[in-house]
């Protein structure tokens, strides 16, 4: 009997593209697979071989929210997330519900912003398909070990105090973010699903079978009091499907200077003051050679170069990593672990969506410096950057975590878990 999976993302690029590395491993090894987003990704999905299925437009509307100004702080939390996640997840309920009824999966694996998936929770487990939560961000479960998710705060060395500290954070958090608490309540009493009894908003996500994420333990806080279906896969990466050409500059960059890679995404792009801007202007006098990307739009829209600067819509990232000494970005979670992959220390300025806690990341992992901000000023740039040339450490820290991804199980070991429990539920 051949076995069938659904996979359900929110319509982001970020999203879409781990699952699909996932989705085509199913599909390598005999699967039927069916993954469903929202109708931009129709071609991208299709494209690798995968069917696609669309998201009513009620659901389909998280790159909407990207593309307009971004909140930040605690709003990113209350209004952002229920904005993101919340407002579309009764909608994308009623669509997994239907297509499920139409056609039953022996497994759903879902991004972790994928709240439609509650209502598979209103079922009993005998009665619903096994469920794999893919962490495409940073985890975000409670622990007696970590600050609540979406403060940014980075565990205390002094175990002591740092379980005291985020007891006290914890019962701060909740009263903080009541709107979005309130609002997932009502969102699964809807649904049908199990409330949350006065749990931590991200705590529905460990209601899944099979907490897969995406990522090495060495980047994610330890937590003594992890949930036992938590495993760590590495990041889901896969060849680039239109592999790009380096420009002409590319092969002229002087190899005695430190290339320094700046960037902010192919989302939060439009608006080149945040990081771009004050990168260029922070590096222009200093020893470096500056590679920027636009993440798709053209190199025209970019402000003057200084003579110390090349850029491009987009670089063949293998080979930029490869030669780059430090990376500065506002912090998406596939790029950081890119740059990982290769070695390569981090500037990081986000404070928007997840970039907090990826931002975070960073610094308790001694990879790279957090500017603790999205608009970081050149000095602060200019200032970190030196102090990571200044400083091996990051580099080894980062090659450290890149040998841990090289050895990470990847999309064929998080299949193999899937089968193994789907075979033990046949039983």
């Amino acid at each position: 009997m051949t076995p069938s999976a659904l996979l359900c993302s929110m319509p982001a690029t970020g999203h879409v593209g781990p699952l699909l590395v996932v989705a085509q491993e199913l599909q390598r090894r005999g699967w039927r697979v069916r993954l469903l987003t929202g109708s931009r990704y129709q071609r991208m999905v299709e494209q690798a071989g995968i069917l696609f299925l669309p998201l009513p437009a009620e659901a389909d509307t998280l790159d909407g929210i990207g593309a307009d100004e971004r909140d930040r702080g605690l709003a990113t939390i209350n209004r952002g997330v229920e904005r993101a996640f919340v407002d579309p997840a009764a909608p994308a309920a009623a669509a997994l519900d239907q297509i499920l009824n139409d056609e039953p999966a022996d497994v759903v694996l879902h991004d972790m912003t994928f709240l439609g998936v509650q209502t598979l929770f209103a079922r009993t487990h005998s009665q619903r398909p096994l469920t794999v939560m893919c962490g495409i961000g940073p985890a975000g479960f409670s622990s007696r070990d970590t600050a609540p998710y979406g403060l940014g705060i980075t565990p205390l060395r002094h175990p002591t105090l740092n379980r005291l500290r985020n007891g006290v954070l914890g019962v701060t958090a909740k009263t903080v973010l009541r709107p979005v608490h309130r609002s997932l309540d009502l969102f699964l009493a809807g649904v049908g699903a199990p409330p949350l009894n006065g749990a931590f908003f991200m705590d529905v996500l460990s209601r899944s079978d099979l907490l897969a994420q995406f990522t090495v333990q060495e980047f994610e806080y330890a937590r003594s009091d992890a949930p036992e279906a938590l495993r760590f896969y590495g990041p889901m990466a896969s060849a680039a499907a239109h592999p790009v050409a380096a420009p002409e500059w590319f092969d002229d960059l002087d190899p005695t200077l430190p290339l320094v890679h700046v960037t902010q995404g192919t989302v939060a792009n439009t608006d080149y003051t945040e990081v771009i801007e004050p990168t260029l202007t922070a590096l222009a006098d200093l020893p470096v050679q500056v590679a920027v990307t636009t993440g798709g739009r053209d190199v025209e829209t970019l402000p003057a170069l200084p003579d110390n600067a090349f850029a491009a819509s987009y670089l063949p990232y293998d080979d930029l990593l490869a030669r780059t000494s430090v990376l500065v970005t506002n912090g998406g979670y596939g790029g950081l672990h890119h740059a990982m992959r290769y070695g390569v220390p981090i500037v990081i300025a986000g404070d928007s969506e997840d970039k907090v806690e990826t931002s975070a990341r960073v610094q308790h992992a001694r990879v790279g410096v957090n500017l603790r901000t999205g608009r970081p000023t050149p000095d602060a740039v200019r200032t970190a950057v030196q102090r990571i040339l200044a400083d091996d450490g990051y580099a080894a820290r980062a090659r450290r975590i890149g040998d841990a991804i090289a050895v990470a199980p990847g999309a064929p070991g998080l299949v193999d878990d899937v089968e193994k429990m789907l075979a033990a539920r046949r039983r």
